[in-house]
């Protein structure tokens, strides 16, 4: 088996699906090693997402309680949400701090970009760091979003990953960049 592995090259694409968040597409694709191997594969378009670890000036991450209608259950997360078109990561991780927590300020940068699931969805997902933020004003999540704020030591935060309170992939992906951010 050679080590090069060449891309399938998509023929045709039709829409199976639309909703307001995703577009799931069937792709029929030819084999790059062996032409004469087409098949058809479902993708999961998606805007990218961002995800914020926010660190208080004393040190403390801030934290959202809310619903999560696919596993049924309240989750403990970050702030985090879908990037608006023509926004960057590091934008569209301070907005949505601020609407879903009131939390703002401190100083930003994107340490950490993951594909969620390759094998489907077309997206990434940022991890974007602030540090030094402030309560600045009351959340305005949006109009289906319940959420509870809160803040927690990164210690607690690594007990809620390990003990299972916090088991939301893309979350735990981000504490790994900052655990290799900070080494």
């Amino acid at each position: 088996m050679s080590d090069e592995t060449p891309p399938w090259v998509v023929e045709s694409t039709r829409v199976l699906a639309e909703t307001r968040v995703l577009t799931v597409t069937e792709r029929v694709s030819r084999s790059g090693r062996d032409p004469a191997r087409r098949a058809p594969f479902v993708a999961i378009e998606c805007p990218d997402w961002v995800n914020v670890i926010a660190r208080t000036v004393e040190g403390d991450i801030v934290l959202v309680r809310q619903y999560r209608h696919g596993t049924g259950e309240v989750t403990v997360e970050i702030p985090g949400g879908m990037v608006d078109p023509g926004e960057d990561m590091i934008a569209a991780g301070l907005r949505e701090l601020r609407e879903e927590t009131g939390f703002g300020g401190g100083t930003a940068r994107l340490i950490g970009v993951v594909s969620p699931n390759p094998a489907i969805q077309t997206n990434r997902c940022g991890t974007v760091l602030v540090e030094g933020v402030l309560r600045v004003g009351e959340p305005e999540p949006d109009p289906n979003e319940e959420l509870a704020v809160e803040t927690a030591s990164l210690a607690a935060v690594r007990d809620m990953m390990r003990d299972g309170r916090i088991r939301h992939a893309l979350v735990v992906a981000a504490f790994q960049h900052l655990g290799l951010l900070e080494g």
